[in-house]
């Protein structure tokens, strides 16, 4: 293929990244879809809906998105970190990435947290609890979806003081550079998850992490930004071959990983061993860092189109990000009553999430920039009165 040059890609968007973004944003909405269908039992403790009709292959459906899914999401917010630092000031930056994510964090955690309480409640048949309980502080249930922003916003103030200070990494190739976050990705698990016994997840009233996989996510996010600063993306490649082979064989971590998240349920009094866990966390890395390079590499290459429906979809993604887990409780347990296959109620819980929370976020934009613009009419009028 004949390289194309793209000059300005970093001075204007990139409609294949926002298309990517909100393509992810609707693998999260399938993700938590299922977890109110998942046959395992794993989510039916904690999440908002445990509707009792299951499907089986949702969980496996599960375990690939689980994959891909956030590192996904910290490379492109890697990406589109730089640009910031560079327009602005640090104290400017920092109260930009405040206003952008810890702001719609506070008011989600005081009030849609809070309301995922209630659904969790009701859709049990359980009695309302005192109020002080609802909040991520006091609940078992904690600031649950929402640790994505905080924990970003502690990245991009990483980023920062390291740009102030001066610190680059060294100048490697991007393998070179995948080889070595593997490898500490993969150490840093292990240890975390099998050595020092810090399992599963983190919380606490403002920072909720996965422990296993922080680093890995802190460096997919470094990942993004070497990538901005060597402008990758600047011209498509001239061949496709790597594209091929890792196509190819991606399937292979993959389904290992797969196979190692189910091998417990088909083993009686399963035990987790440090080979085990060593086999997951191998499975894991590798299987996220050939999934999110074809996920990045697929659009570039192939999802490129621009239109009105994209320009909705792009500028909701993060909207319905925030809001999408409550309206999956509000259609999950209507649907739960109605007695429809599982398949089917899992297909409209689908489709009814991902439109309605477009629709509600677009109202949304469309109120504030009313609101805006009456504002901006009224200006002109008061300073004539003067």
């Amino acid at each position: 293929m004949t390289a194309k040059v793209n000059s300005n890609v970093k001075t204007r968007r990139i409609h294949w990244m926002d298309n990517l973004r909100s393509i992810i944003i609707f693998l999260v909405v399938l993700y938590h879809v299922g977890g109110v269908y998942e046959a395992a039992g794993l989510w039916g403790w904690f999440w908002i809906i445990d509707d009792p009709s299951t499907i089986t292959w949702v969980g496996i459906v599960g375990i690939l998105f689980d994959i891909f899914m956030m590192p996904t999401m910290f490379f492109i917010a890697g990406y589109l970190t730089p640009p910031s630092v560079d327009k602005k000031s640090g104290w400017g930056f920092v109260k930009g990435k405040f206003s952008r994510l810890m702001i719609p964090w506070l008011l989600a955690v005081f009030t849609l947290i809070p309301l995922y309480r209630v659904i969790f409640l009701y859709s049990r048949g359980l009695p309302q609890e005192n109020w002080l309980s609802y909040f991520h502080f006091n609940s078992i249930n904690s600031q649950n979806w929402l640790w994505f922003l905080p924990l970003l916003f502690v990245f991009n103030i990483i980023y920062l003081v390291l740009n102030k200070l001066g610190i680059k990494l060294p100048k490697i190739s991007l393998v070179w550079m995948a080889v070595i976050s593997f490898v500490l990705s993969l150490g840093f698990s292990y240890w975390i998850g099998s050595v020092a016994g810090f399992r599963s997840w983190t919380l606490t009233p403002i920072l909720d992490f996965e422990n296993e996989r922080l680093l890995a996510h802190f460096l997919f996010y470094i990942a993004g930004i070497v990538c901005y600063r060597r402008n990758v993306f600047a011209e498509l490649p001239k061949s496709k071959t790597t594209y091929i082979v890792a196509s190819s064989v991606a399937w292979l971590p993959v389904t290992g990983h797969i196979f190692v998240r189910l091998w417990p349920f088909f083993v009686p009094g399963f035990t987790i061993t440090p080979l085990y866990q060593l086999l997951w966390f191998v499975s894991f890395h590798l299987s996220s860092l050939v999934m999110v390079y074809l996920m990045v590499e697929s659009f570039r290459l192939y999802v490129t189109g621009t239109g009105k429906l994209w320009d909705v979809l792009n500028r909701n993604s993060y909207g319905v990000y925030i809001i999408h887990v409550i309206v999956i409780g509000v259609f999950g347990t209507l649907l739960m009553f109605t007695g429809l296959p599982a398949v089917v109620k899992w297909i409209l819980l689908v489709a009814s999430t991902y439109v309605g929370s477009n629709l509600i976020v677009s109202l949304y934009r469309t109120i504030r920039t009313s609101l805006a613009r009456s504002r901006s009419d009224k200006i002109p009028q008061v300073a004539d009165a003067r």
